[in-house]
Formats: C-alpha cells, structure tokens, sequence
C-alpha cells in the first residue's frame, strides 16, 4: 500500500509539472504570438461584416474567442459601437484605405444592435462616404430591415439576383408562459403599480392586455415612422410607398427591388468581388486585392491623444441586478462603486454614463441613482441613452445635468412590480409536501411552497406602493418637473425618445458623441480633453486564463424558427433568472420587445 501511494502521488506531481509546463508554454506562445502589429496594406479595401453583435460596451468574450485571440492577437469581430465609429472616421482619412465595403445581416445578441445604435453608426457610414470620397459597396443575399436601413443612402447598394429585400414594418410577438404554468401547476401572485406595468403578464395570462397592447403599438408605429422616413429619404421615395410595400409584398425579389428604387443593382458575388479589386487597384484576373477587416483595421494605434483633461464613459448595458453582476448584467454594487471612484479622481473633469438598460433590481438602481447624485455635485454627469433606457434605465439617468436619446430609444416604463411563484399544486401532485413552524404571522412571507396570504400580500404590495412613489418622486427631482405630472406620463409606460422629447424626460436627440462634447463643454475644457472608456477589453492573454476556468456557452444565432424559439425561451428564463432584488421588487421594462 505505501508504495502505491508513493507511486501514485509520484504520478499526480509528475502531471502537475506537465500541465504546468504545458500552460506556461502555451502563455509564451500567445504573448509572442499576440504582439504581433496588424499592418494595413496599400490601397486597401476595408471590410465591414455585419454578423457580429455591435454592443455599446466592450463584451466579455466567451473561452473560445478567449482562445483564439491570444494564439492569434485578433481582438473579437465584435467591436464597442465607439470604436467602430471613430474606426470609420479615421479610415476616412486614411489615404492607405480605397473604400468601404459592407456585408453580413445582423442578428442582435442581448441589447447590442438596436435601433438606436444602429442610428448612430448609419451617421457614421454617411460621413465616411461624404467626406472621405471614396467608394462604398453594400452587398448582401438578402437585406433585412436592419441592415438595409444602416446602408440604403450608401448609393452602391448591391443585392443577389437570387436575393431580397426585406419590408415588412416592426413587429413584436411577445412570448406567455399563463397557461402552461397553471398546467404544471405553477402558481405566480403579482403586486405592482402601473397601468402599462406588464412585465408581469408573460407569466400569469396568456396575451396581451389592452393597455400592453395601447403601448406596445405606439411604441412600434413611432419606431416604424423613423425607419420609413429615413429609408424614404435615402432612396428618394416617399414613406407612403414603402408602406404600401410593407402592406401588399413584405419581401421584395431581386428585380422587385430594383424596379421599385430600393437597390441600385442586382449582381452576383463574384462580380461584386471584380468591383472590389478594381477599387483595390488590381484587375478581374488577380485572384486576390489587398483588403482589411475593420477589427484588425481597429488594433492599428491612430494619432496619439494629447488632450490634458479626462472624460470618461462608463458602460450600463444590460438588465440590472443586484451585487457584482457578471456578463449581460450590470452589478449594482460594481457600478456604483466605479461611479465613486471616478466621483473622487480629481484628474477626471466630467463623466458620461452610456445607459442601456431595460432595467431590474430597484435596490440595485437606487445604489446606482444615489452615486449619479453625489456626482453632479462633484462635476458633470452627462447620461447617452442607447437602444434602451427604460424603467430601472431611466432611474439611474434620472438626474444627469443632460439627458441625450434617439428618437428610437426606448425610455420611460417608470413604475415597479414584484413576483410572487409557488410550487404547491406541481409539488402536490408528485406527492411531495410541505409544512411549517415560525414565530411570526409573517414570518415566511418568502415562501414558494404556498400562495400569499392576504396579510402578505398587503404589505408586499405596500413595499411596490413605497417604491413606486420615490421613483415618481426622484424623476420630479431630477427632471424638475412635478410629481402629480410624472404620474400621469409614467404608470409603466414604454415611451419612444421621439415622445420621451415632449414630455420633458430626455433633453436633446443625439448619439454618444454629442453626449461627450456636452459633458466637455459643461467642464469647460472643451478645447483640451481625452475621453477615457472604463471596463476596457482585457488583453487575449488575461481572457486565455479566465477561459482556462470556464465559461459561457455561445447561443446559436436565430436564424430560423426553432432557433427564434429557442431564443425566446432562452430569454424569458434570463429574465427569471436576473430577478434577484433583496426586496423582490423591479424597476423593468414592461414587456421584451423584440423587434422583428
């Protein structure tokens, strides 16, 4: 026996020292392997791919990507909405850069590509193609809503002759849970304040209430207004044509779209790829033309920053909860500790909080709420809304100097609610049951083996009551506005920015960008500032280490209807899973719109 344990942890240390070795020689791979520098060839085309998710924020990267960016040192496809702008920007200048040509459909991951993002980088493709000159290729099998709306003043928009493009207005197909929950016996109570409150109703009914609906359709038409407009702006057409498209075809063919103005060329790819080496300088019969992706383009360092002054951007992008958080999901505890640590850096002159949220713990938000307070005094607190700042979104935005939105942008949803399941009937009926002793009439009001008493219930619903009236009550503050008026616009109510700009709760349409020169002008530093982002992406070799720990799985792309299904579900339970307020009680958008 004492030999085959001398044996055996003779072994276990033998394979420690070669895993060790291994991952060492792994490290001093990548990190000679990751410093190469990109380098951009002359005459270059640059390659914009619209598959990957386009995020406010930088995004955690799963262990794959972690993997392959530190063996390779590419940085992810899937580039911060800033830096893919000022990337666009510089390459305008860029005299080694020939043109521009963009391809991919976009399928959005968590909040990332919305509208009002999308908002921000269609600007930016406009001005590449205005001040730089030079040439743009748009090409794709298919166009949908999305991109088609980010290309269609490009004036080269290419599609397949075996493609289309897609017009088929904005819809929302909410998913409910009512039914199968009672069918398994799942039993949820809700209490909450709020007409348009109706986050809840997934889980208790089966569709749609009517003031769901009232707002949900408002909040569509505006969104689709915008679209038709800009399109019809684009492509020289008037927005009643496209309606009457969106009414009677939906999806447009190839010579559809063409013979109705909406492309200026049908082609297939491999003539699209004869356009791209003649813009490259090269000719149909060179097999290859110099080209570079815009994520290896972004890694090449541009002109130094020289400005003296700090703004900073700090990232709010997904649902709130409390404590850390963790990728997707913005830590109330972590947050607000970032926002004091710039509060007290004095070398930091004005912050910018970049808001897309639909929302979540009310606790989180209020801890969030009360260090944009003690900012303001401190120097100016800007907040940008992107393609969501809604509910608790808009309760940590509330009192910003300024407030700047699209008018895409989903914002308001200012009311609360709380959900209360239980598992008795499902238990029951698999013969497992409960019992209980306490020392309090309310003493497990947490329970999930029973339904609420009565006496539960009312003081439940007088913890919403509470928080609703101080979420009425720091809107009023923040917003100067009165409280009774606040009521009338709030009630859980989805407003699109366009409506947010007459009701007083954002001040000025705008994108990132206006919110920062805002914030510059404010500290009066305007003419010598950096903007300095917070939670940049971490190098490929500290990613490689956390992957070697575990990490999230990749969600399949919703590409067809089981996908879009999954996803669905896929959805709902993140939803279930990120309510974890101390109180259980949420500030969150009413429904989960996808738009469609």
């Amino acid at each position: 026996m004492k030999i085959f344990l001398k044996s055996f942890f003779a072994s276990l240390l033998a394979l420690a020292c070669f895993t060790g070795l291994a991952l060492a020689a792994l490290l001093l791979l990548a990190a000679s392997m990751g410093s190469q520098k990109p380098v951009v060839p002359d005459k270059a085309v640059l390659i914009l791919d619209l598959s990957a998710p386009i995020p406010d924020g930088p995004r955690e990267s799963d262990p794959s990507d972690a993997f392959r960016q530190a063996l390779t040192g590419k940085e992810s496809e899937s580039l911060p909405l800033r830096t893919l702008i000022l990337t666009l920007d510089r390459a305008a200048k860029d005299a080694r850069i020939s043109g521009l040509y963009i391809t991919g459909n976009l399928f959005p991951a968590g909040y990332a590509s919305g509208p009002a993002a999308l908002k921000e980088l269609r600007e930016a493709l406009q001005r590449f193609r205005k001040e730089s000159g030079k040439p743009v290729v748009a090409y794709n099998q298919g166009w949908s809503k999305k991109e088609y709306y980010l290309c269609a003043g490009l004036g080269n928009l290419v599609v397949n002759p075996f493609g289309g493009v897609e017009v088929t207005g904005i819809s929302s197909e909410p998913m409910f849970f009512g039914e199968a929950f009672k069918k398994y016996g799942v039993e949820v109570q809700v209490t909450r304040v709020g007409k348009y409150k109706s986050a809840v109703e997934p889980f208790i009914t089966d569709r749609m209430s009517e003031a769901s609906r009232e707002q949900s359709q408002k909040l569509l038409d505006d969104l689709w207004a915008e679209w038709k407009g800009t399109v019809a702006a684009d492509r020289k057409l008037k927005p009643e044509e496209l309606q009457r498209i969106a009414d009677e075809r939906a999806i447009l063919l190839s010579e559809e779209a063409k013979a109705s103005g909406l492309v200026d060329r049908i082609a297939a790819h491999d003539e699209v790829l004869n356009d791209l080496k003649k813009m490259a300088g090269k000719t149909e019969k060179d097999r290859e033309f110099p080209q570079i992706d815009i994520a290896t383009y972004a890694q090449i360092p541009g002109d130094a920053v020289k400005g003296k002054n700090r703004v900073t951007v700090v990232y709010a992008e997904g649902d709130i909860v409390d404590g850390e958080g963790g990728p997707g999901l913005i830590g109330g505890d972590k947050l607000a500790r970032e926002l004091r640590k710039l509060r007290l850096d004095k070398n930091v002159k004005a912050v910018v909080l970049r808001v897309n949220s639909p929302g979540g713990s009310a606790a989180a938000s209020e801890l969030i709420q009360r260090e944009t307070v003690l900012m303001k005094k401190e120097k100016p607190l800007v907040v940008s809304m992107g393609t969501v700042a809604a509910s608790g979104g808009y309760w940590i935005s509330a009192f910003a100097d300024r407030i700047f939105a699209e008018p895409n942008t989903l914002t308001g949803s200012i009311g609360v609610f709380g959900m209360l399941p239980n598992v008795k009937k499902l238990a029951n009926d698999h013969g497992i049951t409960f019992d209980q002793v306490q020392t309090a009439r309310l003493g497990n009001v947490t329970s999930m083996a029973r339904p609420k008493t009565e006496a539960e219930l009312a003081r439940i619903q007088a913890t919403v009551d509470f928080v609703y009236e101080q979420f009425l009550a720091k809107v009023a503050e923040g917003r100067k506005l009165k409280k009774d008026g606040v009521h009338e616009i709030a009630q859980g109510r989805v407003w699109s920015g366009q409506e947010a700009l007459k009701l007083g709760l954002v001040d000025e349409f705008g994108g990132l960008e206006a919110a920062i020169r805002h914030a510059a002008r404010a500290a009066k530093i305007e003419n010598d500032y950096r903007v300095d982002p917070i939670g940049a992406p971490k190098k490929p070799i500290e990613k490689l280490l956390e992957a070697l720990g575990g990490g999230k799985h990749r969600y399949a792309d919703a590409r067809g209807p089981w996908h879009q299904l999954q996803a669905g579900l896929e959805r709902q339970f993140a939803v279930l899973r990120s309510l974890n307020d101390p109180l259980g009680v949420y500030a969150r958008l009413p429904l989960e719109f996808e738009l469609r």
